[in-house]
């Protein structure tokens, strides 16, 4: 959206179909798919975290610079500790941001998020399944 915006381009995303409890039924009814909201739900943590605690097969992913916390006077810190203390270490992905060019790998995003992981008090085994281990598990094909 921000190289839209930059461009003077109309968004394409409606923004009425954005709310991770839509997913609820679809998560519900096909229990052996995972489901990754992105962003913590881009602006609705709440719903994302409702979702995820009544769907075990949904996770969260930290990617982006995750501007929509202005929305909520949150700092990155309190999103990640609501985020753990409601679903564990096990099912939030780490991610930077989008793959198109220049964005994708962001450095900044990558040591802000370390950082508030160390600030929150999570040791390295925790950190490390946020910022691989999770994905790599998920990515593992069935035996």
């Amino acid at each position: 959206m921000g190289v839209r915006k930059k461009l003077g381009l109309p968004s394409q995303f409606d923004m009425r179909y954005s709310n991770p409890l839509d997913l609820h039924p679809v998560a519900l009814h096909f229990p052996q798919i995972r489901f990754i909201v992105p962003h913590f739900g881009a602006g609705l943590l709440r719903e994302a975290l409702m979702l995820a605690d009544l769907c075990p097969n949904v996770f969260l992913d930290t990617s982006s610079s995750n501007r929509w916390m202005n929305y909520e006077a949150l700092d990155l810190r309190t999103v990640f500790r609501r985020t753990i203390d409601l679903l564990g270490v096990d099912r939030l992905l780490f991610g930077t941001d989008s793959s198109f060019f220049p964005r994708g790998w962001h450095s900044a995003i990558f040591e802000e998020q370390v950082k508030a992981l160390y600030e929150i008090g999570l040791d390295a085994t925790q950190a490390q399944q946020i910022l691989g281990g999770n994905l790599e598990r998920l990515m593992r094909k069935p035996r």
